[in-house]
């Protein structure tokens, strides 16, 4: 007898990370529409500080950082903070540790380490993610998703502000020794429109996986 039910995810709390355009709140859709779990999404587009941020990077990086930090804090804090005995388990479209990697990409030194000493309050006040995956995709493929899916603000992102930013990822994640960290190489693989890609990330969510970084080709 075919059994229809999807893999069993034991993980409480899953963070899918990436680039910029590398399919992070699209497959946090996908994983919502197929095990039914809570979604935490990140709202972008109320920053009010984003849109001069790309047109004057040196004077708005801080308000725009700042922003995004204390919006974070405000969304997981709230989540974590209304226990749900029918909940299932929690998927969010951004790791709370990629406030800090931003900021050091784009703060001066006096600004970064003030920025630095808000965000160790912060971080300490909710769950960290007991899985983390991270989309891994060339910058070329990121400068075409980011193309068609037409964002304005977005639309004059470097390719040398996308490598900074990746590398910036996985400075950090080489680091991280606490909590699974699979980094997805991803290609050009549409996991919305390609269900063999789709199910590839169902079965690694579905898996144990220990502490530390490993790299998966889909």
């Amino acid at each position: 007898m075919k059994n229809d039910q999807p893999p069993r995810v034991q993980y409480n709390f899953i963070a899918i990370e990436g680039n910029i355009g590398a399919g992070k709140t699209t497959l946090c859709h996908q994983l919502a529409e197929r095990f039914g779990c809570d979604l935490v999404l990140e709202q972008f587009t109320d920053n009010p500080f984003l849109p001069p941020f790309y047109e004057q990077p040196d004077r708005y990086a801080f308000p725009v950082e700042l922003f995004f930090m204390t919006e974070r804090h405000k969304q997981l804090l709230e989540h974590f903070s209304q226990p749900d005995l029918f909940r299932s388990f929690t998927v969010a479209d951004y790791f709370f540790v990629k406030t800090l990697l931003f900021a050091k990409n784009n703060l001066s030194g006096e600004e970064f380490r003030l920025f630095q000493r808000l965000f160790s309050v912060l971080n300490a006040t909710f769950p960290k993610p007991d899985l983390l995956l991270y989309l891994h995709r060339p910058v070329e493929v990121l400068l075409k998703q980011i193309k068609k899916r037409g964002r304005d603000i977005e639309q004059q992102i470097s390719p040398a502000y996308l490598t900074e930013i990746q590398d910036a990822y996985f400075d950090y994640l080489k680091t991280e020794t606490e909590t699974p960290v699979l980094i997805l190489e991803l290609g050009d693989a549409d996991f919305q429109g390609e269900a063999a890609a789709f199910e590839a990330i169902v079965q690694v969510m579905a898996a144990q996986h220990a502490p530390g970084i490993r790299f998966l080709k889909l």
